[in-house]
């Protein structure tokens, strides 16, 4: 009856996996308790203030948001030392790589970037009938000259994933800018940050300071899902050329970034001190996730500089349902071109220790699971 209904550009697109509740699980395997670790979203709550916002933007919910992102565009252009023209607000960082996609993409038209990565970057380019150049990673890291190398005519976007979804991994400052500054000048180059809070690497270049306000062409990808904890709002933003935001603007739909979105962003800027305190925890919690894994004869790649771990242990498929029966959800990466491989969000300490004894038991039932 669809036949000839769909286009063809979709057709061998899998839809994106979100997992079934935690309280689903629970009630389907009888499981006291389920830790989610699968989403890299923080084990921290929203800041206070955002809760209060929250709570305010909530009595005003019978009428619109505010489609031009006004108050928030204007707080992160202050921030950032940037115009307001020169700031994007999406439904996360993930939003903004979809107007990306719509702005620029033609059938036929290309994107870079490594693989395995983030997958959002292939399947909106898909989504537009153009074509996705994957460069193999370098020591589980973006090969920066290898991606080079892959521009060709019709390539559009370059994105580089900075640190890379899933193995966590960064390249350093100076490998960074050189790939930057030899950049051709018919692509866009898309730095996506979204870890960036985490991070306490003194070789890693913060892209907003070092590359887009010292004049290089480039989007830089932050997002307020992660150490914020607003993922369930789904806010993030970028810092790009004036032109490339106004052609955001006209492929966006109306107000698409919701009142409490806003309100809860705005809000949570600003309190540098928590920010730091968690990053110091999470610090911690990701050098407790490492032990865990190596306790069970698995090595994570690294050095990993955001809040997860990727580890090789053959099936990872196989791996997440024999976790996910004793109470503990990871992430199987077939969908970012690793399905030999597990990422694990860094969680509380609780978390972590409910993922170790996953892990053992999985492992004294399963001794094949290796990395």
């Amino acid at each position: 009856m669809s036949g000839g209904l769909f286009r063809d550009a979709i057709a061998e697109l899998v839809p994106y996996e979100p997992g079934k509740p935690v309280e689903e699980v629970q009630r389907e395997l009888g499981l006291d308790r389920v830790v989610k670790l699968a989403s890299n979203e923080g084990p921290f709550p929203p800041f206070p203030a955002a809760l209060e916002a929250i709570e305010r933007a909530a009595r005003d919910l019978n009428r619109y948001p505010d489609g031009g992102v006004y108050a928030l565009r204007s707080a992160l252009a202050e921030l950032h030392g940037v115009a307001f023209e020169e700031i994007v607000v999406g439904g996360g960082a993930d939003g903004v790589i979809d107007l990306l996609s719509q702005a620029t993409l033609d059938p036929g038209d290309e994107i870079v970037c490594g693989w395995p990565s983030f997958p959002s970057y292939v399947i909106d380019a898909a989504k537009l009938g153009a074509v996705s150049r994957t460069v193999p990673l370098r020591d589980h890291t973006y090969d920066l000259d290898a991606l080079l190398k892959a521009v060709g005519p019709r390539t559009k976007l370059v994105y580089v994933c900075h640190p890379n979804n899933p193995t966590g991994t960064a390249n350093g400052r100076a490998e960074l800018l050189r790939f930057l500054e030899a950049a051709p000048e018919h692509v866009l180059v898309v730095l996506d940050q979204a870890y960036f809070e985490y991070i306490d690497d003194p070789d890693y270049a913060d892209g907003i300071e070092e590359a887009f306000k010292a004049g290089r062409r480039v989007v830089v990808l932050r997002t307020f899902s992660k150490i914020y904890g607003l993922a369930g709002l789904r806010v993030g933003y970028g810092v790009a050329p004036a032109d490339v935001v106004a052609a955001t603007s006209k492929v966006r739909r109306a107000f698409d970034v919701t009142a409490t979105a806003q309100a809860a962003a705005l809000a949570s800027i600003g309190d540098d001190a928590e920010i730091a305190r968690r990053r110091r925890l999470n610090a911690e919690g990701r050098a407790a996730l490492e032990r865990a894994l190596r306790r069970h004869g698995l090595e994570p790649v690294g050095p990993a500089v955001g809040n997860f771990l990727f580890a090789e242990v053959g099936d990872g498929r196989a791996v997440f349902e024999q976790l996910l029966r004793q109470g503990a959800i990871v992430r199987p990466l077939a969908g970012f071109g690793a399905p030999e491989a597990i990422r694990v969000t860094v969680g509380t300490a609780d978390e972590i220790a409910l993922f170790d004894a996953a892990l053992a038991q999985v492992r004294a039932e399963v001794p094949s699971v290796n990395g």
